[in-house]
């Protein structure tokens, strides 16, 4: 018998052009193309198989559809993150109510520590955590404690010129990571045993993998010939309008 699949998103605020910015100026935001974008994207999820959970509507929150900053689930557990943005705090109620009904235990990151969800990649054996901005030292320190991420280690990387950690790696079916050198530390990674392959554009490191399909914004087409060339099996998807507010793929869906 299959393992249900579940993916919780969270649908666009009116609000979305008001949203943080820290690494790119304010652009004009198209919302009914944004709307359009987003509604493929969840459609694409439910094409692989995936129930898709949507939390409450936060018209007040313009990131609120960004909802992998405040919720992590690793190893069954769920962990509601205290993002580095303060303007996105109260985001978190309204998730955290969702995952008492589904169920998953929670544990929580606390004061001082900052950390956006989109800082964290877990991996089979490490849960890497990007020292940038939005995430502190305290949080990696935190997490390093929670059940959550007891049989994994926690390991903190540098960032530069970046969001997030997942902004510059991410990892692909087979466990192998696609990064970018410019912003984190490819060296280190292979050191850790990773097999890095570097993303041929800035977009093409932010992968989403649905089971063994990796989804790759159409902004990096460059990046999709080259996994294909890697034989992954490679979807494309217009995320662009969203793009404008540092999105990445990975950032609107919690897979469970």
């Amino acid at each position: 018998m299959s393992t249900l699949r579940r993916a919780i998103v969270r649908n666009l605020s009116p609000l979305l052009a008001e949203g943080e910015r820290t690494h790119l100026e304010r652009a004009t935001i198209d919302l009914p193309s944004a709307l359009s974008q987003h509604a493929a994207y969840v459609t694409l999820l439910r094409e692989h198989g995936f129930e898709v959970i949507h939390a409450t509507d936060a018209p007040e929150q313009p990131d609120g559809v960004f909802v992998e900053d405040v919720l992590l689930v690793i190893a069954g557990r769920a962990v509601l993150t205290r993002p580095g943005a303060a303007s996105r705090r109260n985001e978190s109620a309204s998730i955290a109510s969702l995952v008492s009904q589904l169920g998953l235990p929670i544990e929580r990151i606390e004061a001082p520590a900052r950390l956006d969800g989109g800082d964290v990649l877990v991996t089979e054996h490490h849960v890497l955590v990007g020292r940038s901005s939005r995430s502190n030292v305290r949080a990696i320190e935190q997490l390093a404690t929670l059940r959550a991420c007891s049989k994994r280690q926690v390991l903190g990387i540098p960032l530069s010129g970046v969001l997030h950690l997942k902004t510059a790696v991410t990892q692909l079916p087979d466990g192998a990571l696609i990064a970018l050198p410019k912003s984190v530390d490819v060296p280190k990674l292979r050191k850790l045993g990773f097999t890095v392959h570097v993303a041929a554009e800035p977009s093409g490191a932010n992968v989403l993998c649905l089971d063994q399909t990796v989804v790759v914004p159409s902004s990096a087409p460059e990046t999709a010939v080259q996994l294909r060339a890697l034989n992954y099996q490679v979807r494309q998807i217009d995320v662009s309008e969203l793009q404008k507010l540092e999105a990445g793929l990975t950032c609107m869906s919690v897979l469970l």
